[in-house]
């Protein structure tokens, strides 16, 4: 299959233009951000998604209720530890946990330590 895959022409113009190691870097960060909006049920997806439409990138466009919304359903993605573990991944060199997930006790290292 994937010699059949790498044989077609859009795959061939494809790796020319992209290197194979940035291309799979991006698919592992996109693997990453589908597990933690996983955490999320498919209503509370397109919740955060309307509300992220309707605000335009601007917080004061939504209402109080709204913003509170907002803050509750991407604290449910845990965006730090999302950030964490995609630099911990595409880091060539050790980076400190204190600097990933935070201080010890935080929410991100203890979603880290619920994981593991």
């Amino acid at each position: 299959m994937l010699r059949l895959l790498l044989q077609s022409p859009w795959v061939k113009r494809l790796s020319r233009g992209v290197p194979v190691a940035r291309l799979l870097l991006v698919t592992e960060v996109a693997m990453l951000a589908q597990r933690h909006l996983s955490k999320l049920d498919r209503h509370q997806r397109r919740r955060l998604f309307t509300l992220l439409v309707r605000s335009r990138g601007w917080p004061r466009s939504l209402t109080a209720a709204e913003r509170l919304e907002f803050l509750y359903l991407v604290g449910r993605l845990e965006p730090r530890l999302l950030v964490g573990t995609a630099v911990r991944r595409l880091s060539p060199v050790p980076v400190p946990k204190r600097l990933l997930y935070g201080r010890r006790g935080s929410a991100a290292r203890a979603a880290l330590s619920r994981r593991t």
